[in-house]
């Protein structure tokens, strides 16, 4: 496997980009929980990204709402089954842990896809930040709650985001 990476900056800060065999492999916030370690990236090239970063800044500027790039997803067939299922939660709207592994066939494994959800190697793309508690709470993400809290308001309309991700509320997001 061949990899390769990039960085560009986004309204949360330099995001990181990893390919894995010319495919998108890794989109890494800053401060990323499970991120994996930078050698393992490859070398910076943004030969592969040019489809990812033109989508990307698209998304960021409120014209994309779905993204539309072949991803190499790398984890366990369970974890790859709830990353595929995240990409059907429409934009702006949530769902529950809980709603998720009922829609997989699996009601009693809201955990499990809660840990699944939370290794999403390729964040914002496949959208883990749209998954929320069961009143609607915003539970752990990756990237950090307040960037959770954020790209969810954007996708909303209510904010533009920053980069601490900071609202300067406690907003609780109504399931979808």
């Amino acid at each position: 496997m061949h990899r390769v990476h990039t960085l560009t900056d986004s309204p949360y800060g330099t995001l990181t980009l990893v390919a894995t065999d010319g495919l998108l492999s890794g989109l890494y916030l800053p401060r990323h929980r499970h991120r994996p370690a930078e050698e393992t990236f490859g070398e910076r090239d943004e030969r592969p990204f040019g489809p990812a970063l033109d989508q990307l800044g698209a998304y960021f500027a409120g014209e994309l709402t779905t993204f539309d790039l072949p991803l190499h997803q790398e984890g366990t067939p369970f974890q790859r089954t709830v990353w595929n299922a995240l990409v059907n939660i429409p934009y702006g709207e949530t769902r529950s842990y809980g709603q998720l592994a009922a829609a997989l066939g699996k009601p009693g494994a809201s955990r499990a896809v809660g840990l699944a959800n939370g290794r999403n190697p390729i964040s914002i793309v496949v959208p883990c930040h749209r998954v929320v508690g069961a009143n609607g709470s915003l539970t752990g993400y990756a990237g950090g709650v307040e960037t959770k809290k954020s790209l969810l308001a954007f996708e909303r309309g209510r904010t533009g985001a920053t980069e601490s991700g900071s609202l300067g509320e406690d907003t609780l997001f109504a399931l979808s």
